[in-house]
């Protein structure tokens, strides 16, 4: 198979963006930032459509009537895919609070969140297998990804892993260097874990 992985880039506001205005080399705020992100088409997505139509894996982008909006569809197997953006769906291995404007950021994780738990609830009432896979996963392991769409095709159950998010970031101590991590499983029945880490490393 192809190596498809070089197209990917990450999904989501980098640390350093600049722009040129009036001869002067200007940081990009991070409003500037979200306007340059696509929510729709981006390239982890096509990395996977790619992927999935030169494996013989043929897709829809919709289907009529979804109580969501998968990032593309198997309607007759009643499959649904998502690729989740690492910053924006809080990814446990990648995720990283802004330092500015942290509150802004946080309710943006936490209501994100909330809706992908929503719209996987939703799906699966209604009978929809739902896989989702992280931004990363597509980059490091497009094989495995690719493997659990085809055996849940072929109505085999893969373990997909991408069931905990971030669900919200809080700073500990005066320095805020140790954060408390708030995990949460998008899958019924719901539960929840707490990890603290260093935020020496953290971006910006």
């Amino acid at each position: 198979m192809r190596d498809l992985t070089s197209q990917w880039r990450p999904h989501g506001p980098q640390p350093l963006l600049l722009c040129v205005a009036r001869g002067e080399v200007m940081a990009l705020t991070k409003s500037e930032q979200m306007a340059r992100v696509r929510n729709r088409d981006t390239a982890a997505e096509l990395t996977l459509r790619s992927a999935l139509w030169h494996a013989g894996l043929r897709y829809r982008l919709s289907a009529p009537k979804l109580c969501a909006k998968p990032d593309l569809v198997f309607p007759r197997q009643r499959i649904a895919v998502f690729v989740d953006g690492c910053f924006w769906h809080g990814c446990p291995q990648h995720y990283t609070l802004p330092k500015s404007r942290p509150e802004f950021w946080t309710a943006k994780l936490t209501d994100n969140v909330s809706r992908d738990r929503r719209q996987t609830a939703s799906l699966r009432k209604e009978g929809w297998t739902v896989l989702r896979f992280w931004e990363h996963e597509l980059r490091s392991s497009l094989h495995e990804v690719l493997a659990t769409i085809r055996s849940s095709l072929e109505g085999e159950r893969r373990y997909n892993n991408s069931g905990w998010r971030v669900e919200f970031v809080e700073a500990l101590g005066p320095d805020a260097r140790r954060e408390h991590f708030h995990l949460v499983t998008l899958w019924e029945p719901v539960q929840r874990r707490l990890e603290v880490r260093q935020r020496d490393k953290h971006p910006g």
